[in-house]
Formats: C-alpha cells, sequence, structure tokens
C-alpha cells in the first residue's frame, strides 16, 4: 500500500512492479466487500508482485447488523469511508480510476457487490450497474487489460461483458449461475481451492465463499492462484 497524500500518487509503483487497482465495496461481507476476501487479494496480489491501489464507490448504503442479519432502521454507512477500513485509509473514489494508470483490475467479493456495485441482489440478470462500474470495466477490457474477480463479483462481469460469452465461475451455485446465462456469460463450476481463466477475453475469477462453509485457508489458496494468474497476464 501506497502514500496517497502525493497527487501523482499512482505512478509511485517500483520499478518492475504491476499496478493494479483493487475495487471494493464497503466493509463486511453482508453490506460491502468480504474481508477475507480483500486481504487475501491485497497478500496475493503483492506476492505475486503487483503493487495495490483500492478504490470504493462514495455512496451510502443501509447498514445490516452482522450478527442478527437485519437492516438497521435509521441507520446507513457510506461505502467509500467502510473500504478505508480495509485499505488503512489508502482507498480513492470510483471517478479517480482510470485504466491507462494501471496494468490490471480486481474486484473482491461481499454482498456490498451486489448492492452498492449494482442491484443484482434484488434483480440478478436484470440488473443495472453502477455507471462508474460499467465505464471501468468496459475500459480495462477495451484495452485487452486483464480483469480478476471473486466470489459474487464475476456477475458484474457477465452482466458488462456477457454477450461476448465470458467464461466466469460461482463455484458450484447453480440458482445464480442460471441468471448469469441469462447475460450470455458462461459459468463454469470450479471448486474453492482453484480458479478459472477465460483467455480469450483475460478474465480470471474464483468461487471463494460462494462455497459457504470454505475455510480461510481454502479462500486464501483460490484467490492467491487468480492473484498470480492476474499479475503474469498484465
Amino acid at each position: 500500500m501506497r502514500d496517497f497524500s502525493q497527487r501523482d500518487w499512482y505512478v509511485l509503483s517500483e520499478v518492475g512492479m504491476k499496478k493494479i487497482a483493487l475495487i471494493l465495496a464497503g466493509c463486511g461481507h453482508l453490506d460491502g466487500a468480504e474481508i477475507t476476501e480483500s486481504v487475501c487479494l491485497l497478500i496475493g496480489l503483492n506476492q505475486a508482485g503487483a503493487n495495490v491501489f483500492c478504490f470504493a464507490p462514495d455512496l451510502d448504503f443501509s447498514e445490516r447488523n452482522h450478527l442478527t442479519r437485519e437492516i438497521e432502521k435509521n441507520s446507513s454507512r457510506n461505502a467509500l469511508k467502510e473500504a478505508a477500513r480495509i485499505a488503512r485509509g489508502q482507498v480513492r473514489g470510483l471517478s479517480e480510476l482510470h485504466e491507462k494508470d494501471f496494468d490490471a483490475l480486481a474486484f473482491a467479493g461481499g454482498m456490498g457487490v451486489a448492492r452498492n456495485l449494482c442491484d443484482w441482489a434484488e434483480k440478478q440478470s436484470q440488473c443495472k450497474i453502477n455507471p462508474e462500474v460499467d465505464r471501468i470495466i468496459r475500459e480495462f477490457h477495451s484495452k485487452n487489460k486483464p480483469i480478476g474477480a471473486v466470489c459474487i463479483a464475476p456477475v458484474l462481469l457477465a452482466k458488462v461483458l456477457g454477450s461476448e460469452r465470458i467464461e466466469i465461475t460461482l463455484g458450484n451455485d447453480e440458482q445464480t449461475a442460471d441468471e448469469v446465462r441469462k447475460t450470455g456469460a458462461i459459468p463454469v463450476p470450479c471448486p474453492v481451492t482453484d480458479y478459472i481463466t477465460d483467455r480469450t477475453h483475460k478474465v480470471v475469477t474464483t468461487p471463494a465463499y460462494m462455497h459457504g462453509n470454505a475455510l480461510p485457508h481454502e479462500i486464501f489458496q483460490g484467490i492467491s492462484g487468480l492473484a498470480r494468474e492476474l499479475v503474469e497476464m498484465a
């Protein structure tokens, strides 16, 4: 992680290190970014030889109690401020993320993806993507730069790029896979410890906590494999 206090923070990568933009949807698996997945991405990408720069949407959302799983009435949080908890304050808004500054793009999972980056949680395949997220995915894809997505985050790629018949994984979640097929994307089963690479479209995905009973070390194994592949492709 780097010091964002300088205006040209994104050029601070050490010589020879790839620059990866990581999008977080907040903090917390029920309404933000899944913390274990986010930390695994940060570690895995850095171990693979990349510098990671975090981004998140600057928007408010209804907070969910992570003990009861219920929405907290009259309580809201901001996704950018929440993401700062994971990124140690070093996070910027999506409007500051541009393809030209980075070698690859990555998305952590968590239900914030389906609630804050799009409305998949309510509308599934008929969802609408946050305009900034849509722009960013299309920018990276148009320049043939690789994109990685963890857990539920591949639905973003399915919605934006599904017409190109991209291959993604959601583990063995057939209900979500059925909705993904409606976008044109092709869901491929995958164990938690592995990942799927669509080399034609430069998309790498891993299921992580789509396997709900997965253990943290299994999550890390799948994500670290994705991280190595993403950096190698960048």
